[in-house]
């Protein structure tokens, strides 16, 4: 498979999101969820007709979008997607906070799974909506699981909602179809929705089966909602696309209570871009794909190397890694002090729960191989900086 190789350098520290500009140019940054690899060369063609064409007005193309991802599901995916039962909006964020606010009623409890992803604290909170957190099961050395018998507790003192990530950020964890049965399962013994977050469900490794939540069972298509999308797995998170999927009456009913403007959110380049992601950027996912399994592999022999005491479990999906740096003693919050003292900018551990975070950080793997090589290195030889 031939790999996609990052852009340089200097290329990098020209672009202008987030991720290369929220820190001095001597960090290197690798919290932030965005990929250092040149964009599929199919959706830079259909962004360059569109400017071309002065293409700038208002979105129209929801339903082409959905008909691409229907076809990129099935193809890729194992999931058959029905086109009208699919709401476009801006970003998955968006999609999960307007499932909520019509799955929920005020001052419900909605179950999230930490370590999470943080923004899910607060669109739990955003939909009006409070927090019950039932943290994963298992770690680093024995690996993951949904803790079922928590879920079930939660849903029976009253939760009525839980955001489900698969493939889970920052675990990199994925699912079994198994395990996804019997949480759908609860929801339908409890009356519960499950929204389930699967923008990272493209980036699971071939070798690692992927079961998108609403193809597991009857339950699970009664329940579910699926909110997902091509930002993360082609880089344009920027452009503002996401898809709101259903599979049952009840999904349907809850997408219509949607106010007007939720399917107005999508942009006119969103759409453009995830309409050529999902038709013609399969070999370029392809060859992402073949970077992300160099470099995961590469990041476990640089720890073995130059920090072994620090734990990391190799993820099945995602480009982002969840590690244990206890054994340093960089205290609750180490990306803090691998940011003074090594200038390598990580996810702050605690963010992602309070509970389980503290020692631990999330790096982001889609760089080149220098690139991680550098930051692994900086962080061994800032061992005893701040002693």
């Amino acid at each position: 498979m031939q790999r996609v190789p990052a852009d340089p350098i200097d290329v990098l520290r020209s672009r202008t999101s987030v991720k290369w500009r929220s820190f001095p140019d001597d960090v290197l940054p690798l919290p932030v969820a965005e990929m250092d690899y040149p964009l599929a060369e199919p959706i830079a063609e259909a962004l360059h007709a569109a400017i071309r064409r002065s293409d700038t007005g208002y979105a129209c193309s929801g339903h082409q979008v959905a008909e691409a991802f229907a076809g990129f599901a099935a193809a890729r995916l194992g999931w058959d997607v029905d086109p009208a039962r699919t709401t476009c909006t801006a970003d998955v964020s968006m999609g999960i906070v307007e499932v909520l606010r019509q799955a929920v009623r005020p001052g419900d409890r909605v179950v999230i799974t930490p370590p999470i992803y943080p923004p899910f604290f607060d669109l739990v909170t955003e939909a009006g909506a409070e927090v019950a957190e039932v943290p994963m099961l298992g770690g680093i050395d024995e690996g993951w699981s949904l803790d079922l018998a928590g879920i079930e507790a939660a849903f029976a003192a009253g939760a009525r909602a839980m955001v489900l990530c698969n493939p889970h950020n920052p675990l990199g964890y994925v699912p079994p179809a198994a395990e996804l049965a019997a949480l759908a399962d609860l929801a339908d013994a409890h009356g519960a929705t499950i929204v389930a977050d699967e923008v990272h469900g493209p980036l699971t490794q071939p070798a690692t089966p992927y079961t998108p939540f609403l193809t597991v069972s009857d339950a699970a298509r009664e329940r579910g909602v699926a909110v997902t999308g091509a930002t993360k797995a082609f880089n344009i998170a920027g452009l503002k696309a996401a898809l709101i999927v259903t599979a049952s009456e009840r999904g349907d009913r809850l997408r219509a209570r949607f106010p007007y403007e939720v399917a107005w959110r999508m942009s006119q380049f969103g759409a453009i871009a995830s309409i050529a992601a999902f038709r013609d950027g399969g070999p370029w996912l392809d060859g992402v794909l073949g970077s992300l399994d160099d470099n995961r592999r590469l990041l476990g022999d640089l720890l073995a190397e130059e920090l072994p005491g620090v734990r990391y479990r190799m993820p099945d999906a995602t480009y982002l890694a969840w590690l244990d740096l206890s054994a340093l003693g960089w205290g609750d919050d180490p990306a803090a002090y691998a940011l003074e003292h090594a200038r390598v900018a990580l996810g702050n551990g605690p963010q992602f729960g309070a509970s389980v975070g503290g020692g631990h950080a999330r790096l982001n793997f889609a760089c080149s191989p220098e690139l991680l090589g550098e930051a692994i290195t900086r962080l061994a030889d800032a061992r005893g900086a701040g002693e």
